[in-house]
């Protein structure tokens, strides 16, 4: 059954395939397009959640509101006089909302007097219609099972054409780091460009299919899609595969790029983007002119350096393959992780989450799709990130466009624990970005935690160090380490004193480890990554 349910969504797919590479926006037509939907904020999450929840009998959301004594009826007077971010905070209030691991049919939903198991699948939205099944990355457990939808990447584009204009990329050559199918970065980037009017040149890809585990017909998938766009006329490059130890690739198609054309772009992950400017550096290689698209991690000041220091621009962008776009890079960024909301496709309410192990609450987000045919019904679902949401002028065209606000300082809040006590991702980015880099050298990818059990179950905390980086002693390097979390506040100093009693801190000379996309997290929990690998 999921086999011809698969050929029938891949058929429907390369149906929908020919208008859509036919279509060409301006950014003009885009600044139209979301100064109209931002007019109709509440009419567009009405509809959205009456097609996917209460016309949905088996929407896991629907027992949440009745158990809440909220109707259609009541939700529509709600958003039409409040908005619909108040609107969330009522319903958040109401227990309406889904926890990360509940989204993720890791675990039941539970409320008081309610219990009700779930799937992932659950969460699939019945108005996803032109579509055919990519994965998650897998970079929190194991990964889950989505779409990519031609009607919902078709609202998406003018939030993506408004972000690439405000940075002057639009008409840029431009590459993609990006994986194939299963994984969904690399089809969604190579349509984005088709829909600007620029075609990405190359499309290389961190690891292959097979790499990745994928069925015959989802490798297939590539092909398909590739052979497909040339019989509607638009001509795609072949995936070519350049793993993550070859940057230098990457580079020096930059570096010919810019000396031909003056600009390019490269649209990948953000940790990739700072391998690549490492590579420069090390040829001695000028990347001015060139823009780094990069999401799928925080860009933290640390990352943001590197790539300045390479003369390159690094633009910011949060995604979900079950939702989509949700912020896009500001031109006149605050900071390294500034990044306008995407009004018009997602709305981000910003709630107080207590974190089992840490003395105060995280700033945790929420998100809502605003557009009908999201891969995913989400509503009110809490992420393992926190960030800020802040209104404020910045003068970028994307202000202009309406949207008035930023999203800042977005971080994991997973955690490792060790000793009895936890450390959470905002905590150690510092140390591991800052701190040992400037001590010792190398490159904020040449750090990272590791949790994992020993022979006798006990958690250790492994402080992976690249080889490349020439160490004076390991000792040094956790006296560093130690010393700088100390510093940071009584938590991290008791957290850092009963690592030190009970030897739970030690240093291995490895390289960091990077999952199977191409993602790179400050933390990693080895049995989690072992999960998201199986």
């Amino acid at each position: 059954m999921r086999l011809v349910a698969d050929a029938r969504a891949l058929a429907r797919f390369v149906g929908g395939l020919k208008s859509f590479l036919q279509w060409r926006i301006t950014p003009e037509e885009a600044r139209a397009i979301v100064r109209e939907r931002l007019g109709r904020r509440p009419e567009m999450f009405l509809r959205t959640v009456e097609h996917g929840v209460f016309r949905n009998p088996r929407s896991p959301y629907l027992p949440l509101f009745r158990r809440a004594g909220i109707a259609m009826g009541d939700l529509e007077k709600m958003a039409r006089a409040d908005g619909v971010e108040a609107t969330l905070h009522e319903l958040r209030r109401a227990d309406v909302y889904v926890t990360f691991e509940e989204f993720k049919g890791r675990r039941p939903i539970v409320r008081d007097g309610l219990e009700l198991p779930v799937t992932a699948r659950d969460f699939d939205n019945p108005t996803a219609g032109r579509s055919f099944g990519v994965r998650s990355s897998g970079s929190t457990g194991r990964a889950t099972r989505t779409v990519i939808d031609l009607d919902h990447m078709i609202a998406e584009v003018p939030a993506k054409t408004l972000e690439t204009d405000a940075v002057g990329a639009v008409r840029a050559p431009t590459a993609l780091w990006r994986g194939v199918p299963p994984a969904a970065a690399g089809v969604r980037n190579m349509l984005f460009g088709c829909a600007m009017g620029n075609v990405p040149r190359r499309w290389f890809t961190p690891v292959s299919s097979q790499q990745m585990g994928a069925s015959w017909r989802t490798r297939a998938a590539t092909g398909v899609f590739v052979r497909g766009a040339a019989l509607c006329g638009t001509r795609l490059p072949q995936p070519e595969l350049v793993p993550l130890d070859r940057a230098d690739v990457i580079a020096d198609w930059a570096a010919e790029a810019l000396r031909a054309e003056g600009s390019c772009a490269v649209r990948c992950f953000v940790s990739m983007a700072v391998r690549v400017c490492l590579a420069a550096a090390e040829r001695g290689t000028d990347l001015s002119g060139a823009t780094f698209l990069a999401g799928g991690e925080p860009a933290t000041r640390g990352k943001m350096s590197v790539v300045t220091d390479a003369g390159a621009r690094l633009v910011p962008g949060y995604a979900m393959n079950e939702l989509g776009v949700i912020g896009v890079g500001c031109a006149r960024p605050a900071d390294a992780n500034d990044m306008h909301v995407a009004k018009d496709l997602t709305a981000v309410i910003v709630r107080p989450l207590q974190v089992a192990g840490w003395p105060a609450p995280v700033d945790a987000l929420y998100l809502t799709t605003l557009q009908p045919h999201a891969p995913k019904m989400m509503l009110n679902v809490e992420t393992d990130d926190c960030g800020v949401i802040q209104r404020r002028s910045c003068g970028c065209p994307l202000e202009e466009a309406g949207y008035d606000e930023h999203l800042l300082e977005v971080r994991s809040y997973r955690k490792l624990t060790g000793e009895g006590v936890t450390l959470v991702q905002t905590e150690a980015v510092r140390v591991l970005e800052e701190v040992l880099p400037g001590r010792f050298g190398g490159s904020p990818v040449d750090y990272q935690f590791l949790e994992e059990e020993d022979q006798r179950g006990i958690t250790r905390l492994s402080l992976l160090v690249s080889p490349r980086v020439n160490l004076p002693d390991e000792q040094a390097v956790l006296d560093v380490a130690l010393r700088a979390f100390r510093e940071s506040g009584k938590h991290s100093a008791f957290a850092a004193t009963l690592w030190e009693q009970g030897g739970s801190l030690r240093v291995r000379r490895a390289e960091p480890v990077w999952n199977m996309g191409g993602k790179f997290a400050p933390l990693c929990v080895a049995e989690r990554l072992k999960r998201a690998r199986n």
